[in-house]
């Protein structure tokens, strides 16, 4: 991916504000001044768009025209979940050929769409699909509320998708654990 970034220079850039079609109708536009595709649907009003550095700062200026309540550039090493990153697609496909994959003890939901999945040979193709495609992450988490789920743990760094589960439903708690002290908390609870 990095390589295929190098090659295909490109960038992303956050809009707040706006809905779904209207970021889609915004990117179609756009596309004339270069590639620019929705790459992430985080949460209610946030999407990520990716793209060529043209085209992407050409949909921010038409998401600025259309009153988004925010339009920010991200520091990022590439365009990811865009065409940009098709130059890394080979390698995925021959590193994802050469795992074995088994089915999961658990429900796996893949970015691409979002829907419970537990057969290996499903989850192989999904995850070559997702390097091009949106990352569906609103409707993952409301996906697994409405399969039950009914708590969340962040494990990482960050706290980010813990913010976006809050804005996707108040309701549902997330807890990061980001140290190796937070993991044995953590464990002690199961």
């Amino acid at each position: 991916m990095q390589q295929s970034g190098e090659k295909n220079p490109g960038t992303m850039a956050a809009i707040i504000g706006l809905s779904p079609e209207v970021v889609k109708e915004i990117c179609a536009e756009a596309s004339s001044a270069g590639v620019v595709k929705p790459a992430n649907f985080n949460s209610p009003g946030q999407i990520v768009i990716s793209g060529s550095v043209e085209g992407v700062h050409k949909a921010m200026e038409l998401a600025r025209e259309q009153k988004a309540r925010m339009v920010t550039e991200l520091v990022v090493s590439g365009a990811f979940h865009s065409p940009l990153m098709g130059d890394a697609l080979d390698g995925l496909v021959e590193a994802l050929r050469n795992t074995d994959f088994k089915n999961p003890e658990i429900t796996v939901y893949p970015n691409v769409t979002a829907k419970p999945v537990r057969e290996a040979s499903q989850i192989r193709e999904l995850l070559q699909k997702q390097l091009l495609s949106p990352v569906l992450w609103q409707d993952i988490i409301q996906n697994m509320i409405a399969d039950g789920l009914n708590f969340f743990y962040e494990i990482g760094p960050s706290r980010v998708l813990c913010g976006l589960n809050r804005r996707i439903d108040r309701n549902i708690p997330c807890t990061p654990v980001g140290t190796a002290k937070d993991v044995n908390e953590m464990l002690k609870e199961f």
